[in-house]
């Protein structure tokens, strides 16, 4: 027989979920309060950056976590969805304690994977930028400015790279040398930019990571797609981490979801409960 699962009302949820979702909603409305009144982007100071990024901080791991689009409110509205849904379950098997140590755990393997991950995106054209700064010229410069590894990533860039566009055209012609200083100056501060420009935020990659303990603690749970296609957990599971792997590799430039974040939730959850079942204490 299968087992079957449904979620129930919000008012009997277990602690931890029920204040992960206030502590969430808090956030995201400060966020909203903060650009609305001071033009302040709250995500941006605790959302995570990249580890070599100006900036960067340590306790980005675990505040990113908690931060959530303000621009699409469907980003945190299936976050909460998910952790509702399956974290409900998960907290009454566990307890609260064991729960919030599975999702901070997750969370912060979520940052982690990420990254790592993006390190390896990024190296390429940081490779190119410290080549020009190394040894910078006017046909070095142009070269890395027609080429991919150039990117308007941020309205921090596109900003700065307009402002110097039309300062640079205009000595290119009469000063070539004070052309190659303000060249000098834009790709210094490029790479500040680029750095700072990728960041990741939300609770996805401690979801996934719960969505991978509901699957492997409730494999044969009907879980309906779309609140109407009837699927087992373990396949819904399996499918949605290969779709996550495809599209993670797939590095589609107008994919702005942290794919390898979401996969790092899955596999610190993964290695986690496998070292609890080793140890006999999953249950």
């Amino acid at each position: 027989m299968n087992q079957q699962f449904r979620p129930n009302r919000f008012a009997i949820l277990p602690p931890v979920v029920k204040n992960l979702l206030i502590i969430n909603g808090l956030f995201f409305l400060a966020a909203l309060g903060f650009g609305a009144a001071f033009k302040f982007d709250l995500n941006n100071v605790l959302g995570l950056h990249y580890i070599g990024a100006e900036d960067f901080r340590p306790y980005q791991y675990v505040t990113y976590m908690f931060m959530h689009s303000t621009q699409n409110f469907s980003h945190i509205l299936f976050n909460m969805f998910a952790l509702w849904m399956f974290g409900n379950a998960l907290e009454n098997v566990w307890g609260s304690k064991r729960f919030l140590i599975y999702y901070i755990i997750t969370g912060l393997g979520a940052g982690i994977v990420y990254t790592f991950w993006i390190h390896f995106q990024l190296a390429p054209t940081l490779h190119q930028i410290d080549m020009f700064l190394n040894n910078p010229s006017i046909p070095a410069f142009v070269e890395f400015r027609n080429s991919d590894f150039f990117q308007i990533g941020s309205y921090d860039i596109q900003n700065n790279f307009n402002a110097f566009a039309s300062e640079y055209n205009r000595l290119i012609a009469n000063n070539p040398t004070q052309a190659l200083q303000e060249s000098i100056r834009f790709m210094e501060q490029y790479r500040i930019d680029f750095l700072n420009a990728h960041t990741v935020i939300g609770a996805s990659g401690a979801v996934f990571g719960i969505l991978l303990a509901f699957g492997m603690l409730f494999p044969n749970s009907i879980i309906y797609l779309y609140f109407a296609i009837p699927i087992k957990a373990k396949w819904f599971v399996i499918l949605y981490g290969a779709f996550e792997l495809y599209s993670g590799l797939s590095n589609n430039p107008n994919d702005n979801v942290a794919h390898f974040a979401h996969l790092g939730g899955m596999i610190f959850g993964f290695l986690l409960i496998t070292y609890w079942k080793k140890k006999g204490r999953l249950y």
